[in-house]
C-alpha cells in the first residue's frame, strides 16, 4: 500500500481531506505535518510537529503528497506573511517531496490565479502553479477552487455576506463561479490521485462540483 502525506491539515479543505484519507484504505500511512499535536488519533496517523521557517526536509516524504496550505493578508498580516505562506512553502514542500521521492503532488490555490494577474492574492497563486510545474513530478495536480463554503475556524464577515448572495443568486452564475464546499474539493484531490494518471492536470471549481457534499467532519 501506498503512503500519503497532507501539509495544512488543520485548514478548511485540509480537515476534510485528512478526514477522507483515513476512512479510506488507499494509504497504509498517512503523514500530517502539523504545528501543534492534533486532538485526533487513528492507527494509520503519523503526527510530525514542522516548523516551515526551519524545515526538516528529510521528513517530507511519502508517494503522494497533498498541500493544502493557505491563508489571507489579513490573518497573515502583511503581504510579504501571506507570499510566505502561500508561495515559498507550497514551493519548499514541493521540492523536498520530489527529491525525497514523491511520485503524485497536489496544490489547492484559487480560481483566477495568474502570475499576470494584477491581483496581488490571484498573482502569488498563479507563481507558485508556474514554479510547481518546473519540477518534473510523474503527476502534478492543481486544484482551483472558487469561494470556498464550510466550518471556518474563524468568521470571515465578507465571506459570509458573499455566501448569502451566492445561497440566493448562485443560480445565475457559471460552475467555476458558485462557491463550493470544502469537503468537495477534499473528495476531488483524493479521487484524482486514485486515477493514478501522470502529467501535468488543472481541475476546475465547476468540475469538482459534481462531488458530493460533507458539510461536518464527525
Amino acid at each position: 500500500m501506498k503512503t500519503a502525506l497532507i501539509a495544512g491539515a488543520t485548514g478548511l479543505v485540509g480537515s476534510f481531506l485528512l478526514k477522507e484519507l483515513l476512512e479510506e484504505e488507499h494509504y497504509s500511512k498517512v503523514t500530517a505535518l502539523v504545528r501543534k499535536p492534533l486532538e485526533i488519533s487513528h492507527p494509520r496517523l503519523e503526527q510530525i510537529v514542522f516548523d516551515y521557517d526551519n524545515p526538516d526536509t528529510s521528513v517530507i516524504k511519502a508517494e503522494d503528497v497533498y498541500c493544502c496550505l493557505g491563508t489571507t493578508i489579513k490573518k497573515a498580516g502583511s503581504k510579504e506573511a501571506f507570499r510566505k505562506v502561500d508561495y515559498h512553502y507550497p514551493l519548499m514542500l514541493g521540492q523536498s517531496a520530489y527529491e525525497n521521492g514523491c511520485n503524485q503532488f497536489a496544490v489547492v490555490t484559487a480560481i483566477g490565479s495568474s502570475e499576470k494577474s494584477s491581483f496581488f492574492y490571484n498573482r502569488v497563486k498563479g507563481e507558485v502553479e508556474r514554479d510547481l510545474k518546473k519540477i518534473p513530478f510523474q503527476s502534478l495536480w492543481i486544484f482551483k477552487p472558487s469561494m470556498l463554503l464550510g466550518p471556518r475556524k474563524e468568521s470571515r464577515l465578507g465571506e459570509e455576506a458573499a455566501k448569502v448572495f451566492m445561497k440566493a443568486l448562485g443560480f445565475l452564475f457559471p460552475k467555476n463561479m458558485k462557491g463550493i464546499h470544502a469537503s468537495q474539493v477534499a473528495k476531488a484531490m483524493y479521487y484524482h490521485f486514485s486515477e493514478q494518471m501522470s502529467g501535468i492536470h488543472i481541475v476546475e471549481s465547476g468540475q469538482m462540483q459534481k462531488f458530493p457534499v460533507k458539510k461536518n467532519l464527525t
